[in-house]
């Protein structure tokens, strides 16, 4: 960076006063929370986090110089949940990364999807998709169920990445077809009932834990029959249901 695009001292010391600040308004924030989800709270913690960002960039850009501390940005961290409190409909939101590893094997299984299907049922797919990567991948999503893919992406030439899942709640459902144009547009982070998380930078983390085996398969679920519905009603009636998840549940 030039000398004349660096920050000024001035610039970095008030960068640091609005540390202090930010501090004292997270502090008090936190002093007059009224419950685990208090949106003072949450305000005050991006505040702070964001005064923390600008000084460290400015003290590095003035000085070459870094802070001994992190705070997690706002984007990891969801807000207080303001959505209904009996949904009678849900959304799940899924994104999952792949790495293309194996070209050749992505267009070999193409190839014969291509083969044991007629052309005409794929759809919108030119006559030499399985020649191209984006016309195998078109083939592949288009035979396969992602959950499908998902577990058998080795097979595909695919190498996973990071994935998430959210879960929303909603008052009722969307008509058929209302938000197909843009699917990722409207989208409440308070309406956020739960979200999993699953990224190669957890893996050191999980590895400290005591003893466990991380390839190791869970038990099956034992899920409830309806006879058991009514006890179970009567059991928890009035108790909040929550989730043990990686970033945030209700």
């Amino acid at each position: 960076m030039s000398d004349a695009a660096q920050p000024t001292a001035a610039e970095v010391r008030a960068a640091a006063e609005a540390i202090k600040t930010a501090l004292d308004r997270h502090l008090a924030a936190v002093e007059r929370r009224s419950g685990d989800d208090d949106p003072a709270v949450f305000e005050a913690f991006n505040q702070l986090a964001a005064a923390a960002e600008v000084y460290d960039e400015l003290l590095y850009d003035r000085y070459d110089e870094v802070t001994p501390f992190e705070i997690p940005g706002a984007d990891e961290t969801l807000p207080p949940y303001a959505g209904p409190e009996e949904p009678h409909a849900i959304s799940v939101l899924i994104r999952r990364d792949y790495t293309v590893a194996e070209p050749q094997r992505l267009l070999a299984q193409a190839e014969r999807v291509e083969a044991a299907e007629d052309f005409e049922d794929l759809a919108g797919l030119d006559e030499d998709a399985a020649g191209t990567v984006p016309g195998a991948l078109g083939l592949l999503f288009g035979e396969f169920e992602p959950d499908e893919i998902a577990s058998r992406h080795k097979e595909f030439g695919l190498e996973e990445g990071d994935s998430t899942l959210w879960v929303t709640a909603a008052d009722e459902a969307p008509e058929a077809g209302e938000w197909l144009e843009a699917p990722f547009e409207h989208f409440d982070p308070q309406a956020v009932v739960c979200r999993f998380d699953v990224s190669a930078v957890f893996d050191d983390e999980d590895d400290e834990h005591d003893g466990t085996d991380p390839d190791a398969e869970d038990d099956d679920l034992e899920f409830v029959d309806d006879e058991d519905l009514d006890e179970t009603d009567d059991e928890h009636d009035g108790e909040a249901d929550g989730a043990g998840v990686r970033g945030a549940g209700r």
